[in-house]
């Protein structure tokens, strides 16, 4: 389930390994008439609402990274990474939109029509059940992330779409998985050109200067 993933060992694992960047796609529901199936979404912020999950490696079971961070995440998504993205997806004629909202929710279920309106209302523009804690995780660890979101569906907000299930969100996941893919690849070669020197370094400061002995 997305509540049992464990995203710190994941997390954790590539840092171990030296990796700087974590670039991820995630398969979403729309939550605006805009953000039709097949759509590519840039993610620049989320909504929490998960409730069982740990959202940091500062919890008192690491002796390697003692006291509690309150990271600061007013800006979840590395900006600069971002912006590798929509070049990527720019040079590879893919269109993206190039913000958006991302709620997540716990699972494995998937919203009430209520839920669906009331997220709708909030601004939300897409929804998932995995970008949260993992982004959290991510900063923390002081990796670079973005996430490209690829719009499977209309939840179930929508009067004339059918309901979100299993079936249909695989469906339009197989149709449109090749953009992502193409994205992606272009995405590595962008970001392996530039200086990521200071903005590591910034990343992993603001960590620091915020974890409380």
């Amino acid at each position: 389930m997305p509540t049992n993933i464990n995203y710190r060992a994941n997390i954790w694992a590539l840092k171990e390994e030296g990796c700087t960047h974590v670039i991820v796609s995630t398969a979403c529901g729309s939550l605006q008439e805009a953000i039709a199936p097949g759509e590519l979404v840039i993610l620049d912020q989320f909504i929490d609402r998960t409730t069982k999950r740990a959202q940091t490696f500062y919890d008192g079971t690491c002796e390697q990274l003692p006291g509690i961070c309150h990271l600061p995440v007013a800006e979840p998504f590395c900006s600069l990474t971002r912006d590798c993205l929509k070049k990527a997806a720019e040079a590879s004629n893919i269109p993206v939109h190039p913000s958006g909202t991302c709620v997540t929710i716990e699972g494995p279920r998937f919203s009430s029509k209520a839920e669906s309106f009331l997220f709708k209302s909030w601004g939300g523009h897409v929804i998932n059940m995995t970008t949260v804690p993992e982004c959290i995780l991510a900063k923390e660890a002081g990796l670079c992330y973005a996430a490209i979101a690829m719009a499977t569906d209309y939840d179930c907000w929508h009067p004339h779409n059918e309901n979100v299930n299993v079936e249909l969100a695989l469906t339009t996941f197989r149709e449109n998985v090749g953009k992502v893919t193409q994205v992606l690849c272009a995405a590595v070669p962008i970001i392996a050109k530039l200086d990521w020197t200071v903005t590591i370094q910034k990343l992993r400061d603001t960590v620091q200067q915020n974890v409380m002995s």
